[in-house]
């Protein structure tokens, strides 16, 4: 007992099943199928050969994840008394997950399996299609398709599009990787005598056309090198060719130490379009910001030390190992739980040992969010005023030092009474929830815009600006105000 046997019923019609298969489709005295849905049996009931067929289950889940477990519980169940015959469309092997279920059941002892015959759909597709596979071919399921998953440089074949809410869904994924006028084939019962091809638009493969459970997609290769652009294989090879000798002379020269200052460029022209809410410029900065981490990435690699997979891996690895929330069973309720674990598995990775406090707080960063990650780390071990009063207090207090120097005259004084002033000022923000970069950012945009107002004006008068007075321009600022500006 416990035993079942599954045999295929092929890709089209009853003659181009093999005969030792159709002699044991036709001796079955109990026999389940997947689906009813297949031209095969339609000529085998005519022969009198009948069958009991799971379509009723489809009706009962709204996820073929479930359909599938649920088939092959029962399955098991069945085999519990009798051995089962149990029929599949195509081959038993290629695209048919309750056959991978009982094979997983089969290696858990639970089941013993016997898998026989039944042609592949896959034999006819690459005929009516018209490619050869040895190029190189993707066999996806259109009922669980990624784009991510598809490699536009390779022949696709997507099977099981069996209705026009799957073809939409293939359609939706498809089109994040080809143009929206790529062509595809739409192939039925391909082998049969029933077969229909029909050569549309990709945007056109949900649109009102004959679907059934023995049709698939055939999506060509791309062949315009700029509809590779979104690839990120692509970008990688565009910038080992920039740094290869026949690349650009710019780009062969430059190394860690050259770049960092582009780095940090582009990062700002980023937080520049945030700030602005230019989609379009933050496609185009966040572009230049990757730039810099693909130039990285390919001179560790010319240099033999490390590549953009070990970048991506580490990144990986790293996102996995401090969600424990997340990709395991620990639990945080709270952003300030989820800061409080990565610290503690920061200090793990480093051996156990916790490192100074202040140690690498915001090193590497600009001196007003290097002042703000100091405060934040001293004050979440305590060291922090009671009350955003005593921040003011210490503001007005710096202040005073500084007056007192430059009426000294001390520049070296001046300088460092400054900074003090400015820390304390990055201290009272912290107090009242603001980040100070993003402040100081936004009043150097805001300075900009009503700038560029008053140079308006003065243009519009045809003089320069020397001959307006500093009241005249005053008077331009305040309309720039004025305007929301």
């Amino acid at each position: 007992m416990n035993h079942i046997t599954v045999i295929g019923l092929g890709a089209g019609d009853l003659n181009q099943l093999p005969l030792g298969v159709y002699k044991k489709l036709t001796a079955a005295t109990k026999l389940y199928v997947r689906t009813a849905e297949h031209p095969v049996l339609e000529e085998l009931s005519a022969e009198g050969v009948t069958y009991e067929s799971f379509d009723h289950i489809y009706e009962a889940h709204d996820r073929f994840e479930e359909v599938y477990a649920d088939i092959t519980e029962k399955l098991v169940q069945l085999a519990e008394t009798e051995p089962v015959l149990y029929a599949v469309p195509g081959h038993p092997l290629v695209a048919e997950q309750t056959v991978q279920n009982l094979l997983s059941l089969e290696k858990e002892g639970k089941i013993t399996l016997t898998i026989e015959g039944g042609q592949s759909f896959l034999d006819p597709l690459f005929t009516a299609a018209g490619f050869d596979p040895v190029d190189g071919f993707q066999l996806l399921d259109g009922t669980a398709l990624e784009s991510e998953s598809v490699k536009p440089d390779q022949h696709v074949i997507i099977g099981q599009v069996y209705d026009s809410m799957t073809a939409s869904d293939v359609k939706l994924e498809l089109m994040n990787k080809y143009p929206d006028e790529h062509l595809v084939k739409v192939i039925t019962a391909a082998g049969s005598a029933a077969e229909e091809i029909r050569e549309v638009k990709l945007y056109e493969l949900d649109h009102g056309m004959a679907l059934s459970n023995l049709t698939s997609v055939y999506v060509p290769p791309l062949e315009k090198e700029e509809d590779f652009y979104g690839e990120f294989s692509k970008l990688k090879e565009i910038i080992k060719i920039l740094r290869s000798p026949v690349g650009c002379p710019w780009d062969r020269e430059q190394t860690h130490e050259s770049l960092k200052r582009y780095l940090i460029e582009e990062t700002y022209e980023f937080l520049e379009a945030v700030d602005r809410g230019d989609i379009d410029e933050m496609i185009d900065e966040l572009g230049d910001v990757l730039l810099q981490v693909m130039l990285h990435a390919q001179i560790g690699e010319d240099d033999g030390y490390f590549d953009i997979r070990d970048v991506i891996q580490g990144v990986s690895a790293k996102m996995v190992r401090r969600h424990p929330h997340v990709f395991a069973d620990a639990e945080a309720e709270t952003a300030e739980d989820v800061t409080d674990a990565w610290q503690e598995i920061k200090n793990e990775e480093k051996g156990g040992a916790p490192s100074r406090l202040l140690e690498h707080a915001g090193s590497g960063l600009p001196a007003l969010i290097h002042a703000y990650e100091i405060q934040k780390k001293a004050a979440k071990a305590g060291f922090d005023w009671d009350d955003h009063s005593d921040a003011w207090d210490k503001f007005e207090e710096e202040w005073q030092e500084f007056q007192e120097e430059v009426a000294n005259g001390d520049k070296q004084a001046s300088l460092r009474e400054f900074g003090d002033v400015l820390f304390a000022l990055v201290n009272v923000s912290r107090f009242h929830g603001i980040f100070p970069e993003e402040a100081l950012m936004m009043a150097n945009q805001k300075f900009i815009s009503r700038f560029q107002f008053v140079e308006d004006r003065v243009n519009e008068s045809g003089k320069p600006f020397q001959a307006f007075s500093l009241g005249e321009l005053d008077e331009f600022w305040k309309q720039a105000k004025k305007h929301g500006l």
